[in-house]
């Protein structure tokens, strides 16, 4: 099977957990050849080198959502203008909310202001670029949003909001103008996977609309709220933030409405995507998979442990934090509850294990803790000949202390996870595999990953953190019954092996209920070849997809045998 895999700031450049998934993936189905469409978010994605690919990835190709288009030609004449002039208004008019109307008739007209904009880029190759940031765009943008029974946010805005938002829609909609559609391209793939819901899916919609290629959806983050954070924190003015997070919303829910299948990370991301359009009968939860190796060791004595007849008992009570410092994993509240722990544990210890911050969001995040760290516990002596020392240590992930994150998790008796948003919370997982007892916030998919193996609290509520923490440290033995049904449950639903397993089965449940139909090969008098076209090929099929009974939905009684 060819499958082209379609990913956005992440595989082949990209070093974290996003680029890893697909990695494991790639490699975990040696017998399917992969086709890698990329599309770089910014230049730091690709600065950081490509990472290794292994010799069954045929292609890869790469599209460029910064900086100037990598290919573009003057808009055209009167009747290029005039068609992209239509399809935009489409477009413009669904991001506004123009004229009212239902959610599925705002949809449908995105979706048709879309798909005109798809054929234009690929009649006139490099033409959209030009024209979507010209003044036709800016003209049509600027009436939509002065439409009668637009929201009032949308009347008050000016021309250097629209300009900002032609400007990223020109971003966004790149894909479009990619010449990736070819019966030599993705038209050759046998089904299409797009990591997420967003500008990756597009060539995904267009493989469909043009070669008719079946495609996947996976999110392990919904892309749409990702996007909305990310403008909020950027500063936008709302009125842009409004029809960007438009666009990304409707943009994922056509994906969904269009996909063989969509496939949530967690049932925290089924929930977003059906409230974005995803068709329930067409979803299957496949949770990402991680490499358990990595934390085999920690968990076979942690194992051991729990196995001794007698449970060790550690002079000094240990909590530790694994993970990467942003404001959003809510350290401060997990410094208040250690406050709390202290005075009821004079000896515990908080280790509060960081990735390398990669930007200065992080750094001056982690700056501010290590300064309220410093205000809560001052450094302590046992006695006036020994050496003052806070109760509170900031430790990279790498150095001594901690030189793997496995050692990282092992160095606490209990592992705590303090959030106040989460996605599908991999540390978690993690601390799972190394058989730690874990305290974690009630946000994301927490409560669906623990499944009653840890104590689960509501976020920013450092009073029942610290309580949840002071019960394990105080019940060794009721704590490592937890660590040790974790470990089993990690190891039964969270491994890459069942995750890519799951996806083997996605691929070919897909391709056999939505073959790409492709011309049959011709001999040099322009017959069909024999043997290259299947019987099964030229014979009705009840699984194609019309537009009474469309391909996923179930049979009607008298249809079937």
């Amino acid at each position: 099977m060819r499958i082209g895999l379609l990913t956005e700031g992440g595989y082949p450049y990209a070093r974290g957990e996003g680029s890893a998934w697909c990695d494991r993936l790639v490699r975990g189905l040696p017998r399917h050849d992969f086709d890698v469409y990329t599309l770089s978010r910014s230049p730091r994605t690709e600065a950081a080198g490509q990472v290794e690919m292994p010799p069954h990835v045929r292609r890869l190709r790469l599209e460029r959502l910064w900086g100037p288009p990598t290919a573009e030609a003057p808009g055209g004449g009167r009747a290029v203008r005039g068609a992209f002039r239509s399809g935009f208004r489409e477009l413009a008019e669904a991001l506004a909310g123009a004229a009212g109307g239902s959610p599925g008739r705002r949809a449908d007209r995105f979706a048709c202001g879309l798909y005109a904009l798809a054929d234009l880029a690929q009649e006139r190759p490099g033409a959209l670029p030009a024209l979507l940031r010209g003044d036709d765009a800016l003209a049509e943008l600027e009436a939509a949003c002065r439409a009668p029974g637009v929201r009032p946010l949308l009347g008050d805005i000016v021309v250097t909001e629209l300009l900002t938002v032609v400007d990223e829609l020109e971003r966004q909609l790149r894909p479009l103008s990619a010449q990736w559609y070819g019966p030599a391209e993705l038209g050759a793939v046998d089904v299409c996977h797009a990591v997420s819901g967003g500008p990756a899916a597009l060539p995904g919609l267009l493989a469909k609309r043009f070669c008719g290629t079946p495609f996947i959806v996976t999110e392990y983050t919904v892309r749409a709220r990702e996007a909305l954070l990310a403008h909020r924190a950027a500063g936008l003015p709302p009125a842009v933030r409004a029809l960007l997070g438009d666009l990304h919303r409707l943009l994922s829910g056509e994906a969904y409405r269009q996909a063989a299948l969509v496939t949530p990370g967690s049932a925290h991301v089924r929930r977003w995507q059906e409230r974005c359009g995803a068709p329930r009968e067409r979803m299957r939860t496949i949770h990402p998979g991680i490499d358990a190796g990595r934390f085999a060791r920690a968990g076979a004595a942690a194992e051991a442990a729990a196995n001794a007849e007698e449970q060790a008992v550690h002079a000094d009570p240990t909590v530790a934090w694994v993970g990467r410092a942003d404001p959003a994993k809510d350290l401060i509240a997990l410094l208040h509850a250690f406050d709390a722990i202290r005075r009821e544990e004079p000896r515990a210890r908080l280790r509060i294990f960081h990735a390398r911050a990669v930007d200065e969001r992080a750094a001056g995040y982690l700056g501010h803790c290590r300064t309220l760290a410093a205000q809560l516990f001052p450094d302590e002596a046992a006695d006036a000949h020994a050496v003052g020392e806070s109760p509170v240590s900031f430790e990279e992930i790498g150095s001594p202390g901690a030189p793997e994150a496995a050692d990282a998790y092992a160095a606490g008796d209990v592992v705590v996870l303090s959030s106040c948003a989460e996605g599908f919370p991999l540390s978690l997982v993690e601390a799972m595999f190394c058989g730690r007892p874990t305290v974690s916030t009630d946000v994301g998919a927490v409560r669906e990953v623990i499944g009653g193996t840890g104590l689960v609290v509501p976020p920013r509520n450092p009073k029942a953190l610290a309580e949840a923490a002071l019960g394990l440290l105080r019940g060794p033995e009721r704590a490592a019954r937890l660590g040790a049904a974790a470990r089993e449950r990690a190891l039964a639903l969270f491994t890459v092996g069942a995750s890519v397993d799951a996806f083997r089965e996605s691929y070919l449940g897909v391709v056999a209920h939505h073959p790409a139909r492709r011309p049959p090969l011709l001999d040099a008098k322009g017959a069909p070849r024999p043997f290259t076209t299947p019987a099964e090929f030229l014979a009705p099929s009840r699984l194609a997809p019309t537009p009474a009974h469309p391909a996923w939905a179930p049979l009607p009684e008298t249809a079937r045998p």
